[in-house]
């Protein structure tokens, strides 16, 4: 039997493994796997799993199954079945934590749409009458109610694209440049113009609780305005050192109740006391009709000024994204997060309804023969109050720098660059509140300015990204609606700044009251 040459044995050499580049992530940077380590000893050593539950070993980049879990994903966000969410996200103070729930919502927009502007409602009544106020009342109510339902349910209108903030969906519905222009400077204003406000509010406030609760025992040198401006701003400071939204929800809340409760107290003292024989509940006579018709169109003003917040509806939803259990109804992520905001603004409504008393009733407001005590608790919850609506209203400011910070850098805040920016845009607040102290005399005007967010943009939103059949019933209801808010605008704009030269509003720069 003939004998086989022995077989010659080739060596192989094994494929090396490639170096996979890691992905850097906001949720945290993974270095590469030993790559500094091998520059330094030249040698290569094979990685093994120490644990059958290690991240690595279950989910390594180049096996199949992450290739499949990779096609699938990018499957179900291109047909619109998965949210696709832009990874920066995960690093900003609106979008960085999203557990919240229904109740975090309502506490959000309870304290965003409920505050000081409140107490000025009484003084719209004076020159609008009972009947007329009321009646104006209320349509504003319902129709800031109809834009809020809208927002909620723009916030994931597209598939696969969720618009965290009021300027994204602007520019999703007008253009990335019209969007800009028209939505930046009534959301900028009303964020941290309302924050300059709030400064103002609650230093002012607190001298006068400090005033009354002392009384006669004050010391010879009390505070000055400004010093009062500068301890409130501290304390903002301090609260605004929260890293974000969900975590401010417990302040919401304080801000919430507060607003409630200081609300009911004025009109209940209010109905306690007698009428005295000389206070009338007409309209303020004045000389001529145009004085009039200004003066009912910066009434109307001062009431649109009163339902503010829509500029945050968009960024509360974000913070209630994963609302899971409470909403039977929802059947995927874009309904949950729909859901879990319509709920907060339903607990947010019924709450708001506890405050029209308050407008109805202060016109009476008479206050004699309180206890001094009872008299000063009203300031101390308005204090409480500004102090937790700064947050909620510093809250897209501080999400704005720190999205130019992140985009720049590629990497999250430290805590240092957090607070530094914190603190920096709490105390360029305090210097346009004493360098601008007749701000909060301009409720007219700036309502007037800022009324599109609230009734005009949303109206438009939905025609343009709903796309309703056209000439039907809601494509007319919204133009409507739309082009109503622009004209409304216009007009309380005129009568707010009519209003101001009829007053004589004096400008005095860095000369608080």
């Amino acid at each position: 039997m003939e004998e086989r040459p022995e077989t010659e044995l080739i060596s192989i050499p094994a494929t090396p493994r490639a170096s996979t580049p890691e992905i850097l992530t906001p949720s945290g940077q993974r270095s590469p796997r030993g790559a500094a380590k091998e520059a330094v000893s030249g040698t290569a050593k094979s990685w093994t799993p120490t644990s059958f539950i290690s991240p690595r070993f279950l989910s390594p980049i180049g096996t199949p199954m992450k290739r499949v879990l990779i096609n699938m994903k990018g499957y179900l966000e291109e047909v619109g079945h998965l949210t696709k969410l832009n990874p920066q996200d995960a690093w900003l103070p609106i979008t960085e934590s999203r557990n919240g729930n229904a109740h975090y919502a309502a506490f959000h927009n309870l304290n965003a749409g409920v505050g000081f502007q409140a107490l000025v409602l009484p003084v719209a009544f004076s020159f609008l009458g009972w009947s007329w106020g009321i009646i104006s009342l209320f349509i504003a109510y319902f129709w800031q109610l109809y834009t809020l339902w809208i927002l909620v349910q723009l916030h994931e209108a597209v598939p696969g694209k969720r618009y965290n903030r009021y300027v994204e969906l602007a520019q999703a519905a007008f253009g990335e440049h019209l969007g800009v222009w028209l939505a930046l400077f009534p959301t900028v204003y009303l964020s941290a113009g309302t924050a300059t406000a709030l400064i103002l509010v609650g230093g002012e406030t607190m001298k006068l609780f400090f005033q009354i609760v002392c009384g006669p025992l004050c010391s010879s040198n009390p505070l000055t305005t400004v010093e009062w401006y500068l301890v409130f701003t501290s304390l903002c400071i301090v609260l605004s050192q929260l890293p974000n939204l969900n975590s401010i929800a417990g302040l919401s809340l304080v801000g919430a109740v507060t607003a409630i409760t200081y609300s009911t107290m004025v009109w209940v003292l209010s109905v306690s006391q007698q009428r005295p024989p000389s206070l009338s509940y007409e309209p303020l006579s004045l000389p001529t009709s145009t004085a009039s018709v200004f003066s009912v169109l910066n009434a109307l003003g001062i009431i649109a000024f009163a339902f503010r917040g829509h500029n945050l509806v968009l960024e509360i939803q974000v913070c209630a994204l994963y609302f899971l259990y409470e909403c039977n109804n929802a059947v995927n992520v874009q309904e949950t997060s729909s859901c879990a905001d319509v709920e907060g603004a339903k607990v947010a409504v019924q709450c708001v309804c506890s405050l029209l008393p308050l407008e109805v009733i202060g016109l009476t407001g008479t206050f004699h023969d309180i206890p001094r005590g009872l008299l000063a608790m009203p300031f101390l919850l308005v204090v409480f109050n500004c102090l937790s609506s700064f947050q909620i209203y510093s809250m897209p400011v501080f999400d704005s720098f720190e999205a130019g910070y992140t985009s720049r850098t590629n990497r999250p805040c430290s805590i240092w660059v957090r607070s530094g920016f914190r603190v920096f845009y709490g105390f360029v607040s305090l210097l346009i509140g004493v360098a601008l102290p007749f701000l909060s005399s301009l409720a007219g005007l700036l309502g007037g300015l800022t009324l599109p967010v609230t009734f005009a943009y949303p109206c438009f939103m939905w025609v343009l990204i709903k796309k309703p059949i056209k000439y039907s019933s809601n494509w007319y209801f919204n133009w409507i609606l739309g082009w109503l808010g622009i004209a409304f605008s216009l007009a309380f704009s005129i009568g707010g700044i009519w209003s101001m030269v009829n007053s004589g509003l004096k400008l005095k720069f860095f000369k608080p009251n």
